[in-house]
């Protein structure tokens, strides 16, 4: 979905759009795809990539706030699309921080020898949660997934480091309200659209900017690396603006620093593992090399990790 389109739906621009974002265009999921069934097609190619079966994943994670239903939990849904018979199943909900908070938990359950196959996932259908109508969040948002295979390796870790934060006090910055226990939606509040995404766009920003450099420079600290060692940044893909003050702060130049948003916009738990397999897929690193990913999302939450490729 280009801008263009947008232009059709709400007042605004093409150029508004990318000037203030960014963004040029989205991926929008079919009406009867489901979150499940993205996840499923990322999972499948990322257990290709890895050479190995669906009978070997012992974990699937799946990180999402845009689940199939409440109950059951995707991930158990995935486990059947993909015939992953021997997996344990579950949700996490961290929203678009929600990838890197799966990973460090399955690297937990990799080095206590819990699991040694894991299947992790960031899937989002984040159109089916936006209001059409808010031009200052429908321009933003897109659909997408992305998985990644961890296992344990006998010559080091590839999760050197992480750092992961949260403040509930600053839930009500971005949020979708309604459609839990604490506001159902009924009849009397349908109109509302409380189950779709809100946001304070400039608090946002400056609590996102702010907790991902601090935790950026954090988790490079207990790496023992500086920001001249990293191969490549990649950073949640929600804004380009806070993207480039990112960068400025930790002293990386913008050529090491991954950004797809302009084709995908934000996609929350998606983003980070999109841009993974992206940045892989084009060179951006090869092995051995150090990478940092770095992420905020509603709750607030926030996180970061270096990994050696």
């Amino acid at each position: 979905m280009p801008n263009a389109e947008l232009e059709k739906l709400v007042e605004t621009s093409d150029e508004w759009i990318t000037s203030r974002t960014g963004i040029r265009e989205r991926r929008i999921a079919g009406e009867k795809e489901s979150t499940s069934d993205l996840a499923a097609k990322a999972s499948v190619k990322a257990i290709e990539n890895a050479g190995i079966t669906a009978e070997e994943i012992d974990l699937i994670i799946l990180a999402s706030i845009t689940p199939d239903y409440f109950m059951p939990s995707t991930a158990c849904i995935v486990q059947t699309k993909i015939g992953a018979t021997k997996a344990v199943c579950f949700d996490i909900s961290a929203a678009c921080s929600g990838f890197l908070y799966a990973i460090e938990i399955a690297q937990q359950f990799i080095t206590s020898h819990t699991y040694n196959t894991i299947l992790v996932i960031g899937a989002d259908k984040l159109s089916s949660i936006v209001d059409w109508t808010d031009r200052n969040t429908c321009v933003l948002f897109g659909d997408g997934a992305g998985a990644a295979i961890l296992r344990h390796r006998a010559q080091g870790h590839g999760v050197i480091a992480t750092r992961m934060g949260s403040n509930g006090a600053l839930a009500d910055l971005l949020q979708v309200p309604g459609g839990g226990s604490a506001c159902p939606i009924h009849p009397g509040n349908v109109h509302e659209k409380l189950n779709t995404i809100r946001m304070e766009g400039r608090e946002t920003f400056k609590h996102a900017v702010t907790n991902m450099v601090e935790s950026a420079k954090l988790v490079l600290d207990d790496a023992g690396l500086s920001p001249e060692d990293l191969a490549c940044v990649i950073p949640h893909q929600a804004n380009l603006r806070i993207i480039s003050a990112v960068s400025e702060r930790l002293g990386v130049p913008l050529d090491r620093v991954m950004v797809n948003l302009d084709r995908f916009g934000n996609t929350s738990a998606a983003a980070v593992a999109i841009a993974l397999d992206e940045a892989n897929r084009t060179g951006r690193m090869k092995v051995g090399d150090y990478v940092l990913l770095v992420v905020f999302g509603g709750g607030m939450t926030w996180a970061s990790s270096v990994i050696q490729w």
